[in-house]
């Protein structure tokens, strides 16, 4: 039952009955209602600032799972960086020098970012910035792995060619020598026998009777046969390939002719004692990339290793050249 509220009026000296006017009625409950919105704004704005909205908190899970599987991609990111440098290592300082080609340069491959930086990074970048981040390394490694497949195919066709190498390495003596008794003079700084001064003797002489056979030390084509006047006399250059070429010089008759086809073993000519020479013998070079040789190195196919370190010290002693 509604309370019913008086009043005394001192003007009529009597209770009247209370009755509040429509208008402030309407006031009251305008400002009632006002102040519950500001409070409840109010109250809503701090929840937001210091609670997430169910939304949010979705949102934010989310966000930290793909933090972690970012984090965890990168790390995987990083270990197949790590692998992959060590194949490179591999191919360049193992694979490669096997066959004696030279290594890719690291130019040619697209280098990885430095670890260290790659951690700083990581902690400092938002999900894009890290998501971009992988990207960018998983195309770095894409190109990487591009680069090394075309190594190994090249390693490969070197394995399909390893013996055709060995087949124009320069491995046997270029005349019967079984006794090692015929190395005259090796390879260094020599007495010249003609100006008798010390100087450099790019061979070995091989002392032999005149018409001794001259073999080809390995497989390769006649590059010049004849004499052109430069104190070789007759002589016989074997391009080998591969960077490989030897000389015979001093022949007294040369067997093969230019652009002919030698194998290893082959007679290519005989011992003579034309150019600049004292006496019959086989002045002998190796050349490799147009660098001289010691052909005493190229010996291990016909010798045994006494065989072989009887004839590094032969060849080792100084002495008189014969050219």
């Amino acid at each position: 039952m509604k309370k019913i509220k008086y009043y005394y009026n001192p003007n009529t000296l009597r209770y009247e009955k209370l009755e509040t006017p429509l208008r402030v009625k309407l006031l009251r409950a305008l400002g009632f209602i006002a102040a519950s919105l500001v409070t409840a704004l109010i109250i809503v704005s701090i929840a937001f600032q210091y609670l997430d909205s169910p939304k949010e908190k979705i949102l934010r899970q989310q966000y930290e799972k793909s933090r972690e599987n970012y984090d965890l991609l990168y790390r995987e990111v990083n270990k197949m960086q790590q692998q992959m440098a060590e194949l490179e290592k591999r191919d360049n300082e193992v694979y490669r020098s096997i066959f004696e080609a030279s290594p890719i340069p690291d130019s040619a491959r697209v280098k990885e970012m430095e670890k260290a930086k790659e951690i700083r990074m990581v902690q400092a970048m938002d999900a894009d910035a890290l998501y971009t981040g992988v990207v960018d390394n998983i195309n770095n490694l894409i190109k990487r792995i591009a680069y090394q497949n075309r190594s190994y195919e090249d390693i490969q066709g070197f394995i399909r060619n390893k013996e055709v190498l060995l087949a124009a390495t320069p491995a046997i003596q270029p005349v019967s020598n079984k006794d090692l008794n015929r190395i005259a003079s090796g390879f260094g700084y020599r007495i010249d026998p003609v100006y008798k001064t010390v100087k450099m003797h790019a061979g070995l002489d091989f002392a032999a009777p005149q018409g001794t056979p001259i073999y080809a030390t390995a497989n390769g084509t006649v590059k010049l046969a004849g004499n052109t006047g430069n104190g070789y006399g007759n002589h016989v250059i074997i391009n080998h390939g591969y960077g490989y070429e030897s000389l015979y010089g001093h022949m007294y008759k040369i067997k093969g002719r230019s652009g002919q086809r030698i194998k290893r073993g082959e007679i290519i000519g005989y011992v003579g004692s034309t150019g600049k020479s004292t006496g019959p013998h086989l002045h002998y070079e190796v050349h490799k990339n147009g660098k001289r040789l010691d052909p005493v190195y190229f010996f291990y196919n016909d010798l045994t290793p006494e065989q072989y370190d009887r004839l590094l010290k032969m060849a080792a002693a100084s002495n008189q050249s014969l050219d």
